[in-house]
């Protein structure tokens, strides 16, 4: 099988955006280039965008919007049923695709990243298929209409994953896009627009340009005639888009930072709870907003926590992403591989005491964005590492005396996306779950549900993403009385 590149370059997709239903040349004349992780060697350059990219992409989706938007539903389920069966076609030349650009280990990559990703085309056309648009209220008709243009800004640790969260609802709700993923890892959105074009959507339904935030982000949010915008990254990007979105008075999602805990309860299976906890905390190597990288712990079994936590971490293979034996390649890129370094260094400076792993590449490897998985504990709720997203494998076993104490820590924060519980008392896992305030708990790890409506409190963000209140962001509310 070729790669990812091989694929792109022959194809004449590799220095071009999809923009109207055709790959053109951009307008801008700055590059990007991609790094691979593992290697830490620059693989390809592309062309990121500027605001004759962006104005060519905007105009395209409102000129489409005025059809795409009047569509039957059912039309739109096709179109995702045949999305969804292009990306499965795809799925091996996309987990290679996001091994090279993002680090992953090509096991997790398919087994998690590109199906996961899928799932959501599936949920998105599932929602359409039995979604009222219409609903009687006495003499009253409600009715749900698309927002009209949506510009979707994506990240690089779960790129194709929050792509489709996004594209998928808005284009079954009847909306247009504009599609900025993240210029860390561009590629696989290349690979989802050659799907895009190839499911058949009606030119300008679905436009792609790659850019940076200051040239292309600011650009789509302060945009006239964007509707919406939708951002998936950091707290701090999220306030730069919505302050640059508010002179236009456009609806803006934000899918944001998160500190989230995981509440042990003194009742808690120790040997499943925590091993669960520390792959919970470290899946994707930590970079995911929700990752459980507070372990609140009862004081009393601190030592034999630990032990567990010990066991789990050793079980970690840190790697090769392409070698089958990885379970863990090489984080993103190198901005977030140096911010890791630094706040471990604050971890040991600031008195938590280190379990396993520490500062420096992982298995005395001499290249390559590789990190020791990291277990703090006898951390305070109040040190940096317990505020602080760190967004690696860097977790903190945080001790309590009462579980009143333990709901205080797990709401110790500015932020509320997810939170853990686990115990045998389901009452009691229960109530502590409906006094943390995120917007999704899990409960003794469930399995992982797209239909389950993610978003946060505080300053997670706004806004929902997957299954119907997915949709629902992405639609407006009408009320045409005497309708009936």
């Amino acid at each position: 099988m070729i790669s990812p590149l091989e694929h792109l370059s022959r194809n004449g997709r590799l220095d071009k955006f999809f923009i109207d239903g055709q790959w053109v040349e951009p307008k801008g004349t700055a590059e990007g280039v991609v790094v691979n992780p593992a290697t830490e060697e620059v693989v390809t350059r592309f062309p990121l965008g500027n605001s004759w990219d962006v104005d060519a992409a905007v105009s395209a989706a409102r000129r489409a919007f005025a059809t795409w938007s009047r569509t039957r539903p059912e039309y739109r389920a096709g179109l995702l049923d045949r999305l969804q069966a292009l990306l499965e076609a795809r799925n091996e030349l996309l987990a290679q695709c996001l091994s090279l650009e993002m680090g992953a280990a090509i096991g997790y990559a398919r087994t998690a990243q590109v199906p996961l990703a899928i799932a959501h085309v599936q949920v998105a056309r599932d929602v359409l298929k039995t979604f009222p648009f219409v609903e009687q209220r006495g003499h009253t008709a409600v009715t749900h209409e698309p927002i009209g243009v949506c510009a979707l800004i994506t990240p690089w640790n779960w790129p194709l994953y929050q792509i489709t969260a996004k594209v998928a609802p808005a284009l079954a709700a009847g909306c247009t896009v504009v599609l900025k993923p993240s210029e860390l890892s561009p590629l696989d959105a290349l690979l989802f627009a050659e799907s895009i074009e190839e499911a058949g959507f009606p030119a300008g339904v679905f436009n792609l340009v790659n850019g940076d935030g200051p040239g292309v982000g600011m650009g789509l949010a302060s945009h006239t005639d964007v509707d919406m915008i939708s951002i998936t990254g950091s707290t701090r990007a999220g306030i730069a888009v919505a302050q640059a979105a508010a002179p236009t008075v456009k609806r803006v999602g934000q899918e944001l930072g998160g500190k989230s805990p995981n509440v042990i309860l003194p009742d808690a299976d120790l040997d499943r709870a925590v091993s669960l906890g520390v792959a919970a905390a470290f899946r994707n190597l930590g970079q995911s907003c929700s990752a459980p990288t507070r372990m609140i712990v009862p004081r009393e079994r601190l030592s034999e926590i630990e032990a567990v936590a010990r066991r789990a971490a050793a079980q970690i293979i840190v790697g090769d992403p392409l070698s089958e034996a990885t379970t863990h390649g090489a984080i993103a890129n190198r901005s977030q591989f140096d911010r890791i370094q630094t706040m471990i260094g604050v971890g040991i400076s600031e008195g938590a005491r280190l379990l396993t792993g520490g500062s420096g590449r992982a298995d005395e490897m001499s290249v390559g964005f590789y990190v020791k998985p990291t277990i703090f504990s006898d951390v305070l709720t109040n040190m940096r590492i317990a505020q602080e997203e760190v967004f690696g494998p860097v977790l903190c076993i945080i001790p309590y005396d009462t579980v009143e104490e333990a709901i205080t820590i797990a709401n110790d924060t500015v932020y509320g996306l997810g939170a853990h519980v686990q115990g045998e008392d389901m009452g009691a896992v229960r109530d502590v779950a409906s006094r943390i305030r995120a917007g999704q708990v899990h409960l003794n790890y469930p399995a992982w549900d797209p239909h389950a409506p993610f978003g946060g409190f505080k300053q997670s963000g706004n806004g929902r993403e997957y299954g119907i209140e997915g949709m629902l962001e992405y639609l407006e509310v009408k009320s045409i009385l005497g309708y009936f």
